[in-house]
């Protein structure tokens, strides 16, 4: 999959659409998503033109990787999670359900959070 500047995560980066930024730094940007689905949720994404987590840890350099998941981790501390626990998800390509072919991370915290194997595998 080619990387879209156009993605939203991309015009975010670039101040074109407003978010409610919490972090940055030189590699990641972190911010609240508009459609929670915890009592904190908040999106980290890289700086670079990354599509997915294969595309991040295929091409970014070793500064960019651990300086992103660095960022995470101040992230989840900052926002209190780290005590009780929190939950790390990225979506990966269509059939996982990524929206927005820009590499990103969901941070989901603030209460006791349901099991995952919900659904099917047939």
């Amino acid at each position: 999959m080619v990387y879209d500047p156009g993605n939203i995560f991309a015009r975010i980066l670039r101040r074109e659409i407003p978010a409610r930024t919490i972090y940055e730094d030189d590699y990641a940007l972190a911010f609240h998503d508009i459609a929670p689905q915890a009592p904190i949720h908040v999106l980290v994404i890289p700086k670079g033109p990354y599509v997915s987590i294969a595309d991040f840890g295929a091409i970014a350099s070793p500064e960019e990787i651990t300086g992103f998941w660095r960022a995470v981790s101040k992230i989840a501390e900052a926002q209190g999670l780290t005590q009780e626990g929190f939950r790390l998800i990225s979506n990966s390509g269509p059939n996982s359900g990524q929206e927005v072919p820009h590499f990103h991370v969901h941070l989901f915290g603030g209460r006791t959070l349901g099991s995952l194997l919900t659904q099917k595998t047939s």
